[in-house]
């Protein structure tokens, strides 16, 4: 299919809520290994210490209306317990306002030892999204005049609730969970005659499957090959493995590949004991990339933490 270029957000627009194209999904991170808890809520509080971050992501910068994403979140343990809690929230928007989506979450987690290293998580999120879709703005594109014969939707509140497990010792992890697990329809007008083109907004359930190992090489260099794996109904499986090194504690770099989609560079500076910034530039392999409809996609990542509010770190700063 040849598409204009101006029209190419009014396609994904198509691409996200066609029930015979794909199904909406979760926003998605390259820097996901600093942002786990925005897939997982068992990881609240397992870094053993008040933890804030927030996170940029532009997706194929320089195409008119292209997805963009916020994420800030807050997570700590609860002193002298093995209780973590945290606040998620996450704005998503295409377009000039034409799909707008908040997630606002609350969580709480539940750490038992099982090893003299191992700790296992069990996390609960409650929480909802509200959604703005503006339907005017679509029908002033360009052979969309017709497309949605329906009413703009205004901060429409679905309420949701995600599990998650999550195991860590010093060295590695992994993690199994479902941030969103109700199926919520927007809205469906697939059976209507008023236009020719069907949609479904209706959410899917996303399940993540994440772990991670840290090697030691020497007493400077660590290396933390890394792996992310998304499964939703009704659109292809995401496989995410990343390689980052980090060096005296300070500075890491590395690359990471998203089957079938994108190539990454990432690079993590630990600006003090409590600030870390974080950077990555995605580049996509697939025909949408070769063709240069945009400039790649990049992300920046900031994360403060308040140390020595407890004894002792749960967990590796690497992870």
């Amino acid at each position: 299919m040849i598409i204009k270029n101006s029209l190419l957000a009014s396609i994904f627009f198509v691409l996200l809520f066609s029930e015979t194209t794909c199904a909406q999904q979760d926003a998605q991170y390259t820097q996901y290994m600093f942002n786990t808890m925005s897939v997982n809520p068992a990881y609240a509080g397992s870094r053993g210490q008040l933890s804030i971050a927030a996170l940029y992501r532009s997706q194929w910068v320089g195409l008119e209306g292209s997805p963009q994403t916020f994420t800030f979140n807050l997570q700590s343990p609860v002193r002298n317990s093995n209780v973590g809690y945290g606040l998620s929230v996450v704005n998503d928007k295409i377009g000039e306002g034409t799909v707008q989506e908040t997630y606002i979450d609350g969580i709480i987690s539940y750490t038992v030892d099982v090893s003299l290293q191992g700790k296992l998580s069990f996390g609960l999120k409650l929480g909802g999204n509200l959604l703005n879709l503006d339907f005017e703005q679509l029908r002033q594109r360009e052979g969309f005049e017709e497309a949605v014969a329906t009413d703009n939707i205004e901060n429409r509140f679905s309420p949701n609730v995600g599990l998650g497990v999550y195991y860590h010792s010093n060295q590695f992890y992994a993690g199994l969970s479902a941030p969103n697990l109700l199926e919520t329809e927007h809205f469906d007008n697939s059976n209507s005659d008023a236009n020719n083109i069907d949609f479904l907004a209706k959410d899917r359930v996303n399940f993540y499957f994440i772990t991670g190992y840290v090697f030691d090489l020497n007493d400077n260099i660590k290396l933390k090959p890394a792996l992310l794996t998304k499964v939703v109904g009704g659109a292809p499986l995401q496989v995410d493995v990343s390689a980052n090194f980090l060096f005296a504690e300070k500075f890491s770099f590395g690359a990471a590949y998203r089957w079938d989609a994108a190539v990454s560079a990432l690079a993590g500076f630990q600006i003090s004991d409590q600030i870390l910034l974080g950077l990555a530039y995605d580049r996509e392999t697939t025909a949408f990339g070769a063709q240069q409809f945009s400039n790649g996609s990049f992300e920046i990542f900031l994360r403060w933490e308040l140390l020595k509010s407890f004894e002792k770190l749960v967990s590796p700063r690497f992870f």
